[in-house]
């Protein structure tokens, strides 16, 4: 997703317990680093080639947002039902079959001679992502014990950082001089050697107590969030009023009500709902929800408004976005000692708020064609934000629930992220439709402008769900 990683994944390895036994931790590292790398480099190279695409392969907006949007849906709708299959089926084994999935559905995209092949194919790369994140990070909690733990978290986010950083260079680079089908099959090396490594270092693990996996509520939950947003992709063209709009909307809705009694009736639901009743936690996963739909939805046209508004090339605009993810990763580790100082609700508060200030300044410089006076300066506010939220933002979670409930927590928030930036896609045609009546240049000018007020408003209410809802104090019992 863009250039950052979802929220708490750190709460995941924490809540793994440790079965180091025979596993050769270097190799299992490497491993879990390269697996994660596939969704890194894939979530933030592929912004960079959808304008080349819809060129070549043709297609409206629509068709752009599909070819991110049934990635997120199947990646947001199926990551927690990935995570207890890993669980209870073994680790190791799914993060193989999830890395094989990603692969052929990789070589598909590179393949695929027209948008619809491409969009499914983007669909089952979806899938194969939704198996390989939680175990690859289940795998990592598993094979090093608590003493090892903290520094292997260490090297694996750090390098997490540094893919998401390299991804939109690359794309944008192999863009350029090879095809952009290279940014898809560049993903089939990586995999031969992460499951290599995998094979090698990792000994299976599966959770001691893990129950069946909520099959009937991933179900429920990917056809609601498929229906909700074909019918939020397709409204601006068909209007909201058409039957097949309202039909989806009312569909989907149907299958989250659904999906909220399943999860009632469940012997091991994916999302305990009893979570919920703390503030705290529902708070925190609005946050998550407005503010990483924000950051999604707007860096989903950045790309569109620098290489078609502006005359970047895909390497110039990949290099553009360096700033964002360099100082995320500088940033970051330091918001741990600010939140000891200042408090998570305070940095809760804070962060969304400088997002937001972040967005306005790319709103109003929108038509500036200059890189460090219309990009640069609002990018540079976007890293701070969200380096001062992100890790307190775990930090929240985690402190709001029972300790024997981490995991869910963590892969429940894990998972709004994705289906906030799934959401906030889906709608980015609205504003598109909105700046519309000029030539396309001043359309996407126009919508680009519209949209970054969007995620403006959108980042400041996620800093006022802060200041509402987090609170400071004891884990509950």
């Amino acid at each position: 997703m863009s250039q950052i990683a979802p929220p708490c994944d750190r709460g995941v390895v924490a809540a793994t317990a440790p079965h180091p036994g025979k596993a050769k931790g270097p190799l299992v590292l490497i491993g879990t680093v390269l697996g994660s790398s596939l969704a890194f480099i894939d979530g933030s190279a592929v912004n960079l080639t959808m304008p080349v695409i819809q060129q070549q392969l043709g297609g409206d907006a629509a068709s752009a947002q599909w070819i991110m949007n049934a990635y997120l849906l199947f990646l947001g709708a199926l990551v927690l039902a990935g995570g207890a299959a890993a669980d209870r089926y073994g680790r190791r084994s799914v993060f193989v079959v999830g890395v094989v999935v990603f692969s052929c559905a990789s070589a598909l995209c590179g393949l695929a001679p027209s948008l619809p092949l491409l969009i499914a194919a983007r669909g089952l790369q979806g899938l194969g992502a939704a198996l390989l994140v939680p175990a690859s990070l289940a795998i990592l909690g598993a094979s090093f014990d608590q003493a090892g733990r903290a520094r292997a978290v260490g090297i694996w986010a750090g390098a997490g950082g540094l893919m998401s950083a390299i991804g939109p260079v690359l794309g944008g680079w192999l863009t350029d001089t090879v095809s952009w089908r290279a940014v898809f099959l560049i993903n089939l090396p990586l995999a031969a050697l992460a499951v290599g490594f995998i094979l090698a270092g990792a000994r299976e693990s599966r959770a001691p107590r893990a129950g069946p996996v909520d099959w009937a509520g991933a179900l429920t939950a990917t056809l609601g969030l498929a229906a909700i947003t074909w019918s939020l992709t397709e409204a601006p063209a068909r209007g909201l009023h058409a039957s097949s709009v309202i039909a989806g909307l009312l569909l989907g809705v149907a299958a989250l009500a659904a999906f909220v009694v399943i999860e009632r009736r469940a012997e091991s639901p994916m999302v305990p709902l009893k979570l919920f009743q703390s503030a705290t936690f529902s708070g925190a996963n609005g946050l998550t929800f407005l503010l990483y739909a924000a950051f999604s939805g707007a860096l989903f046209l950045l790309p569109f408004q620098l290489i078609r508004g502006h005359g970047y090339s895909a390497a110039s605009a990949g290099a553009a976005l360096l700033p964002l993810s360099v100082g995320l990763a500088v940033l970051s580790p330091m918001a741990g000692a600010l939140t000891a100082r200042l408090g998570v609700r305070t940095m809760l508060t804070i962060g969304p708020l400088v997002v937001a200030a972040g967005f306005a300044l790319l709103a109003l410089r929108a038509g500036e064609p200059g890189y460090w006076s219309g990009v640069f300066p609002g990018l540079v506010l976007l890293a701070v934000g969200m380096g001062i939220a992100v890790a307190p933002l775990t930090d929240a979670v985690l402190g709001a629930v029972p300790g024997a409930y981490e995991g869910a927590a963590s892969g429940i928030n894990n998972a709004t992220a994705r289906i906030g930036g799934l959401l906030a896609v889906a709608l980015v045609g609205f504003v598109l439709a909105a700046g519309s009546g000029g030539e396309a240049t001043s359309q996407l000018a126009e919508g680009y402008r519209m949209a970054m007020k969007a995620a403006a408003i959108a980042a400041a209410a996620a800093g006022l769900i802060g200041a509402a809802t987090i609170r400071s104090g004891p884990r509950k019992a």
